[in-house]
C-alpha cells in the first residue's frame, strides 16, 4: 500500500487558431461589450476539423511528460477526461498511448464534463494509493467546438478546445502526499442544466441555474475540500477553480476566505475549455512562476451533470 501520490509535472496546449469576440460579432448577433461583461471572456482557440481531441491529449501530455524528464514507456496508466470524444472505442485514452507509443498502460476514459480533471486526478490518486499505478498520466481534453451549435449567441460565446495533463508519480516513503483527500459528489435532479445530447450531439444550458448554483452552494463545498487536506483556506496559495466563466469564478473564489491566493483567469483568453480547463489554468500558473513547487492549490471542478470534485495539490 502507498502512503499517496504527488503531482510532478504539468503540461498544456491550445490550437493555434485564435477566436476573438470581434470575429464573434460577425457570426452572431453579439459584440465584445456584451460578452466581456457576461462571461468575461476575451479570446479562445478554436482546433481545426483535422485536430481531434486525443491529439490535443497528445500535445498536453508529451509536455508535461518532458517537464518531468519521463518517456512515455515509464507511465503504466493514462487517464483521460473528456465529453467530446466523437469515437466509443479505442477511446482517448488508448489513441493518446498509441501516439506517444507507450507499451501497454491501463487507458481509461473519463467523462465527467467541467469536473472530469479533479475526478480524473482522484482516480489515478486512488490508483497509486491501492498500488495499482506507480506512474500515471492525468489529461483533460476537449473539443468544445465540435458540440456548439455556432449560430446560438449564449453558449457559442463562450466555449473553446485544449488540453492539459499531469504526471502523477507514487510518494517516497515517509514524504507527505501531494495530492489531497478528494471531496466529490453531484446534484442529480439538476442534471440537465448543462447539456451535451443529441445527433449531432449540442452543448445547452440554463445559465442562472448553473451560476445561482455555482455561486451560493459551492463556496462550502470548496472550504470542506481544503477541510480534508488539514488546510485553512486562508494558506492556500492559488484558486484554480473550473473555468467556465468569470462572473461565476470570481464570486465564487472571494467567498472560500483565501484573501491571498492567486485566482486562476484563464477563462479570459481561453474560453471555456471544459475537462480542459483547469490544468490548462494551473500549467500557465506553473509555466509563469505564479506559484513555485510546493504550493498549496486547491483544483475544483464543477458544472455537466452538476457534478463538482475538489482537492487540495501541491504544487510541482
Amino acid at each position: 500500500m502507498h502512503q499517496g501520490s504527488r503531482i510532478t509535472a504539468v503540461g498544456h496546449y491550445q490550437p493555434a487558431r485564435v477566436l476573438t469576440n470581434e470575429d464573434l460579432a460577425g457570426m452572431v448577433d453579439t459584440s465584445d461589450e456584451w460578452i466581456r461583461s457576461r462571461a468575461g471572456i476575451r479570446t479562445r482557440r478554436i482546433a481545426g476539423p483535422d485536430e481531434p481531441v486525443d491529439e490535443l491529449a497528445g500535445h498536453a501530455a508529451a509536455k508535461a511528460l518532458a517537464s518531468a524528464g519521463l518517456t512515455p514507456a515509464d507511465v503504466d496508466m493514462v487517464v483521460v477526461a473528456t465529453s467530446t470524444a466523437i469515437d466509443r472505442s479505442p477511446n482517448t485514452a488508448a489513441r493518446v498511448a498509441a501516439r506517444l507509443g507507450m507499451p501497454g498502460p491501463a487507458a481509461l476514459d473519463l467523462n465527467v464534463v467541467c469536473a472530469g480533471f479533479t475526478h480524473a486526478l482522484a482516480t489515478a490518486d486512488h490508483a497509486v494509493r491501492a498500488g495499482s499505478s506507480s506512474r500515471a498520466l492525468v489529461i483533460g481534453a476537449d473539443k468544445m467546438s465540435e458540440v456548439t451549435d455556432w449560430t446560438d449567441r449564449t453558449t457559442c460565446v463562450l466555449v473553446g478546445d485544449g488540453a492539459g495533463a499531469a504526471v502523477v508519480e507514487a510518494c517516497a516513503p515517509g514524504e507527505e502526499p501531494g495530492i489531497g483527500p478528494v471531496l466529490w459528489g453531484s446534484v442529480p435532479e439538476m442534471g440537465n442544466a448543462v447539456r451535451i445530447e443529441g445527433t449531432p450531439p449540442r452543448f445547452a444550458q440554463e445559465g442562472q441555474s448553473v451560476y445561482r448554483w455555482a455561486t451560493t452552494r459551492l463556496p462550502a463545498i470548496a472550504r470542506q475540500a481544503c477541510e480534508r487536506s488539514g488546510l485553512d483556506p486562508a494558506d492556500l496559495a492559488a484558486i484554480v477553480l473550473h473555468q467556465a466563466n468569470l462572473r461565476i469564478i470570481e464570486p465564487l473564489a472571494a467567498k472560500i476566505g483565501a484573501p491571498h491566493a492567486v485566482v486562476a483567469r484563464d477563462v479570459v483568453e481561453s474560453g471555456n475549455t471544459s475537462a480542459a480547463s483547469i490544468p490548462l489554468a494551473l500549467s500557465k500558473l506553473v509555466e509563469r512562476g505564479e506559484i513555485t513547487t510546493g504550493d498549496p492549490v486547491l483544483l475544483f471542478g464543477f458544472g455537466g451533470n452538476l457534478s463538482y470534485a475538489g482537492q487540495v495539490v501541491r504544487c510541482p
